[in-house]
């Protein structure tokens, strides 16, 4: 089974293509700068690097362009897109409305644009994304991978913010937790190089500007 995996940006559009038959990674690649003139794919295969150099006006336009990567007939891992058995997207801000991962359906979709004001540059952005796929693949079953799944656990003294009330009926802020996938892989590992069942952690994601921190108790079944 081959899993096109796709995590889109405001104006970039990363992804991967996995065997899951061993877990190998067959293709990955960055599509950034997408609106702009400058836009640019850097596609890798077998530690190959190809950059192709084409303008594009958005993410169905970049998928599009990736898609053709993946069959290219001199560095191409697959041979049709038919190869490909589902499509697994990385979901920005689920808000309140989603705690676990999910098949992503049309009430699906119409929920997570609800959400657009909590992530006003990305979600819209990964929306695309997925029409993209549904277009390019009709019939491929998808599933979103919410950002925010991960920390939706928190009680209620500990996510709500020290400000007025009435900022969380009506705007809905609050802390929601990010890079949730990131977190939740991290915490899995560590506790299974453990050998432990469960613990209590902390988990750090280093990014460019920050520093994430999550202490949770998780169990692995």
């Amino acid at each position: 089974m081959k899993i096109l995996v796709v995590n889109c940006g405001s104006s970039s559009l990363k992804y991967q293509l996995i065997d899951m038959d061993g877990e190998k990674l067959l293709a990955k690649g960055n599509f950034e700068r997408i609106g702009e003139k400058e836009s640019f794919v850097t596609h890798k295969v077998n530690g190959e690097k190809y950059v192709i150099k084409t303008p594009v006006n958005n993410h169905e336009e970049a998928l599009k362009i990736v898609l053709d990567q993946l069959v290219h007939k001199d560095y191409g891992v697959i041979k049709d897109l038919s190869e490909i058995s589902a499509v697994g997207h990385r979901l920005v801000h689920g808000g309140e409305l989603f705690s676990e991962s999910v098949i992503i359906t049309e009430d699906v979709i119409d929920k997570y644009a609800s959400c657009s004001t909590l992530a006003p540059l990305h979600n819209p952005a990964t929306i695309l994304g997925i029409r993209a796929c549904q277009k390019a693949m009709p019939g491929v079953p998808m599933v979103g991978v919410f950002d925010t799944a991960f920390h939706q656990t928190m009680p209620k003294q500990n996510y709500l913010y020290p400000i007025p009330y009435e900022y969380y009926e009506k705007y809905r802020i609050r802390k929601y937790g990010f890079h949730g996938t990131s977190h939740q892989y991290v915490s899995k590992i560590a506790i299974e190089l453990m050998g432990k069942k469960e613990s209590k952690i902390v988990t750090c994601h280093l990014g460019q500007r920050s520093i994430n921190l999550c202490s949770k108790k998780r169990k692995i079944y």
